[in-house]
C-alpha cells in the first residue's frame, strides 16, 4: 500500500537579478525510515525563469509507504546577470494522512 501526498511550492525571487531554476534535489523520508533521493532537471517539466520581485508556483506530489513522512532538498539556480550557479535550500516539510494524526 502507498499513500499519495500533494504539495504546492512558491519560489520567490527576492534578489535584484533574474534567475532560472535548472535542477532539483529531494530527499524523501517516510515513517518506516525509508529514504528516496530524487534528482532531476527543473520542476514538473519546466525550468522557470523568475524575474526580480516575481515568483513561480507549482504543484507536485509523492508516494510514501507510510502515512507520515517528510521532504527536504534544494534547487539549483543560475543568476542571469552574473552567470553564477547557486543552490537554494528547501526546508523540511512534513506529510501526514489525517487518520494518522491523533
Amino acid at each position: 500500500m502507498h499513500y499519495a501526498f500533494g504539495y504546492n511550492i512558491t519560489i520567490e525571487n527576492l534578489s535584484k537579478d533574474t534567475v532560472q531554476l535548472t535542477a532539483r534535489h529531494w530527499d524523501i523520508f517516510d515513517a518506516l525510515k525509508e529514504m528516496e533521493t530524487v534528482d532531476g532537471e527543473g520542476v514538473v517539466g519546466r525550468k522557470p525563469v523568475i524575474k526580480p520581485g516575481k515568483s513561480h508556483t507549482y504543484s507536485s506530489g509523492c508516494l510514501l509507504a507510510s502515512p507520515i513522512g517528510a521532504m527536504q532538498g534544494f534547487y539549483q539556480m543560475v543568476n542571469f546577470t552574473t552567470t553564477e550557479e547557486f543552490e537554494v535550500d528547501i526546508p523540511t516539510f512534513k506529510f501526514a494522512a489525517p487518520f494518522a494524526i491523533n
